[in-house]
């Protein structure tokens, strides 16, 4: 629990959920924030005090009484006994259970070795057997105090014992007194009747004290007792009722048989109708685009295309099975091969039945093409790397409790984190990593009905979330004022830059074009950390222009959380409404809602939305998951408007990166010479990073955030204000601040070169 006492607000963190409360008089806050602390140590000291009853409550918690040196002992005829009550754990045994059900056995065993309740009984018929060895010697001395000073008659009112623990009866002309017991009564003591009278009542006293705690206690054990006889309850009721479902379970196993059969059958199938398809005769033309540094028209090259096949099946945008092909991946999948490589005309008419063998010789072709200058100088590359140097660090040695405890409910965005707990990617790069799926862009730009050109807009709004699903366990880099990032994707025909426009807040901006669109966005986060899970706030909007309709779209983000900072597995959510709206018509509107996991809900990360028109009226129905894909319809006639491409191999070992995203640090060494030194693929402590170096990581870290913040020593000492290189503010038509491309960045890359313009030194 976090509490601001100037905005009379309280934030509560449960680990699975975050509630944020707002108090209007400042009165009711104190009175919120008075009952909620006492709340908390009320439960906390429950559960310290007796933790079976934060589970059970069959009865109040009542006090026992301490151990004393018989606690072990029993009475048996007036003699102590040791040892005669305590308890062993019985280890489960696999052939004492019942058969039915491996289930049920479990449960079973796993409640044999929870021995803790009978624990509790034994201690306390422990403590009985020794409170009643007090109560024993209690009522000897109070017989022997009766027949000696002719006190009224006790028998009245004794306490009935079992025959085993029945005491003997001592009288004073009795020769059989037990030898445990000393009892010596003064000769004074004998004529005193007030004194003795006294005694008496003592002896009472603490015969009836006793006589409580042996109570409670028995009432303690019969309490546990009754803990363990529900447990067993049950699983008795839970083995029955798996013995009333075997019959069912064998018919299921059994069609799940055929079911199982018949889906080999199918495959077999599929997989013989794959290998008879004839498509070498399908020719795709590949436009390769230049340089923005050179000028010259776009390339165009003729390849067979090579189907891609993947485990999971591919969805296409209408309901009709659609085959997506990747040209540059024909490149990529080619082994170099001796053969002599033909040129383009013997390729297209000796057509040979071996693709494969096909696909090499063009790939051979390609790249001597490539070498000798005949295509694009070399902006079209003929390979990608599939996996990191190095796989991701253990993080399990660090104590974050340690290094958040004093940042609950602050910006983190300030706070310096360990290196093991970076992903060798930053921000800028995260914003590239949005246009993964910017197909669905293009898409758009060739659809003509605007409510469809609005669902695939829907889709890539969601599609950039997908990628987060297995990054929870780490970050990335924040970017330091100045830094920039570029990427040209010939394979998606677009290409980015980004640059870090502000530090405090930090704010970065991106724009990437396409001859289909045009994308940018600026985004400033903030990092909330409320004790178990941490915010990430995200403020901007981001933006699509497709120039073909002249239409352009305007959405915002939703609320990141992160959840089990601390402990346990972390696991990532995005909950909140996104509204994406056509500033240039009004023919329709979007709305999607990320929903937040809830107690009445075990579906995650499920994203549901709606298009309507003017009057409000839904044209379309959206729904699926943000990790998983998104439909357009109603089930079960809905169509799959985008899933997300499969990951690669061993992704859980690489930080749970994509494809897509463990290219983006590439340093390519045709592309070294051309980009600005403030690049962050030149940034040393995220390569070191990459490379598995540990060490080298940290130490850079430091250093080029020392670096930083002598920059901004020397600036506000001298009044010396930031200027981005690359990126303008604007006031948009929501009178809000926005950054935008000044359009010189290609400019600059192309004529005169980064290498001769100046930058400022970042590391």
């Amino acid at each position: 629990m976090s509490i601001k006492k100037k905005a009379r607000r309280i934030d509560l963190d449960t680990e699975e959920h975050i509630y944020h409360l707002k108090v209007k008089s400042q009165d009711w806050f104190d009175a919120w924030v008075s009952k909620l602390r006492h709340h908390r140590l009320y439960r906390q000291n429950e559960i310290v005090r007796s933790p079976r009853d934060a589970s059970f409550h069959i009865f109040p918690s009542t006090s026992t009484a301490e151990s004393s040196p018989a606690a072990n002992a029993s009475v048996m005829d007036g003699k102590v006994q040791p040892n005669s009550c305590s308890w062993q754990s019985p280890l489960p045994c696999s052939n004492s259970l019942p058969a039915t059900c491996t289930t049920g056995q479990s449960k079973v065993a796993a409640w044999l070795q929870d021995s803790e309740e009978m624990d509790r009984c034994a201690e306390d018929l422990a403590h009985c057997q020794s409170n009643l060895v007090e109560l024993s010697k209690l009522l000897q001395n109070l017989e022997i105090l009766q027949r000696t000073q002719s006190a009224p008659n006790f028998t009245d009112m004794q306490v009935p014992f079992s025959a085993t623990m029945s005491p003997v009866r001592l009288h004073s002309s009795n020769p059989n007194l037990c030898a445990d017991i000393e009892f010596q009564t003064p000769p004074s003591h004998l004529t005193d009747p007030l004194e003795s009278s006294t005694d008496y009542t003592k002896l009472q006293e603490e015969f009836c004290l006793i006589a409580q705690k042996v109570h409670s206690l028995l009432k303690s054990a019969f309490n546990s007792i009754a803990i363990e006889k529900e447990k067993l309850k049950q699983m008795v009721s839970e083995q029955d009722h798996n013995k009333g479902h075997s019959t069912q379970m064998a018919r299921l196993r059994q069609s799940l048989s055929q079911a199982l059969n018949q889906n080999a059958e199918l495959r077999s199938r599929l997989s013989r109708i794959h290998s008879e398809s004839i498509i070498c005769d399908q020719v795709v033309s590949v436009n390769i685009i230049p340089s923005p540094d050179e000028a010259g028209e776009q390339i165009h090259v003729s390849l067979p295309l090579s189907q891609q096949v993947a485990n999971e099946s591919r969805l296409s945008m209408s309901e009709s099975v659609s085959e997506f092909f990747d040209a540059q991946e024909v490149l990529l999948s080619a082994s170099s091969s001796e053969n002599e490589a033909s040129d383009d005309e013997s390729y297209i008419s000796d057509v040979s039945d071996n693709i494969s063998e096909d696909n090499t010789s063009v790939a051979d072709n390609i790249s001597r093409q490539i070498l000798n200058g005949e295509l694009t100088g070399g902006a079209f590359r003929n390979g990608r790397r599939t996996c990191l140097p190095a796989p991701c660090p253990d993080t399990s040695n660090i104590n974050l409790w340690n290094i958040l405890r004093n940042n609950i409910g602050k910006d983190l965005s300030k706070v310096s984190m360990p290196v093991e707990l970076n992903e060798p990617l930053n921000t800028l790069q995260h914003l590239c990593e949005e246009m993964e799926y910017s197909e669905l862009l293009d898409k758009a730009s060739e659809t003509d009905d605007p409510y469809e050109r609005m669902v695939l807009i829907a889709a890539f709004a969601v599609s950039g979330y997908c990628s987060t699903y297995f990054r929870a366990g780490s970050k990335p880099f924040n970017p330091v004022l100045g830094e920039t990032y570029e990427c040209i994707r010939e394979d998606k025909g677009f290409r980015f830059f980004s640059e870090q426009v502000s530090h405090h807040p930090p704010i970065s901006a991106c724009h990437c074009e396409s001859k289909n669109f045009v994308f940018w966005q600026d985004i400033r986060w903030k990092n909330k950390f409320w004790g178990k899970s941490m915010e990430i706030l995200p403020v901007g909007t981001l933006n699509v222009m497709l120039p073909k309709y002249g239409d352009c779209y305007v959405w915002n983000k939703v609320t990141t959380c992160i959840h089990n900072i601390l402990s346990g597995r972390r696991w990532i959510e995005h909950y909140g409404e996104v509204t994406i709206r056509n500033t240039k018509s009004s023919v329709c509107i979007c709305k999607l809602t990320f929903v937040k996991v809830n107690y009445w809900n075990s579906n995650v990360n499920e994203v549901q939305g709606v298009v309507m028109d003017q009057e409000g009226k839904v044209v379309h129905r959206l729904f699926g998951k943000w990790h998983e894909g998104l439909y357009c319809g109603v089930a079960p006639s809905a169509k799959c408007v985008w899933r997300p491409g499969s990951l690669p191999t061993n992704y859980e070992l690489y930080y749970g990166f994509t494809r897509f995203a463990i290219e983006l640090n590439e340093l390519d060494p045709v592309l070294k010479d051309l980009l600005p030194p403030t690049d962050a693929r030149f940034r040393p402590d995220q390569r070191f990073l990459e490379e598995g170096n540990l060490e080298a990581a940290a130490a850079e870290k430091q250093r080029v955030e020392e670096l930083q913040r002598s920059r901004r020593r020397y600036m506000e000492e001298n009044n010396l204000e930031h200027v981005p290189k690359f990126f303008k503010k604007v006031i948009d038509a929501n009178q809000r601040e926005a950054w935008v491309s000044n359009d010189t960045y290609w400019e600059l890359r192309k004529d005169p070169g980064f290498s001769k313009v100046d930058s400022p030194v970042l590391w």
